[in-house]
């Protein structure tokens, strides 16, 4: 009988720029302004944040109905991360106007 050895893991930096990129992708094409949006990856607890930020008139294509898009992001999100062993969550980072504080 031949042997198993284990499969080399890829390194974390390609896990996170591969659900940083997917996270990316989906949400520049649900938006009008995709050129607007920027995910940032944050270490917290032994996890990846993955910070979105999109214009906002396009918060709320994010979120969706009741949050049904978001919801499903988060879940294709956690789904693609577990395969890789590790774990990530979504946050949208709303950016308020200082104009619209004054």
């Amino acid at each position: 009988m031949r042997q198993q050895w284990p499969r080399p893991r890829p390194s974390r930096n390609w896990e996170y720029g591969f659900m940083q990129a997917f996270l990316e992708f989906v949400t520049k094409s649900l938006v009008d302004r995709p050129d607007a949006v920027s995910v940032t990856p944050v270490e917290h607890n032994g996890m990846t944040l993955y910070e979105l930020r999109v214009h906002p008139t396009d918060t709320g294509k994010i979120i969706g109905r009741q949050g049904a898009t978001i919801h499903a992001i988060r879940s294709l999100m956690q789904v693609g991360s577990g395969k890789k062993g590790v774990r990530c969550s979504v946050e949208i980072v709303e950016e308020q106007d200082q104009a619209a504080t004054d």
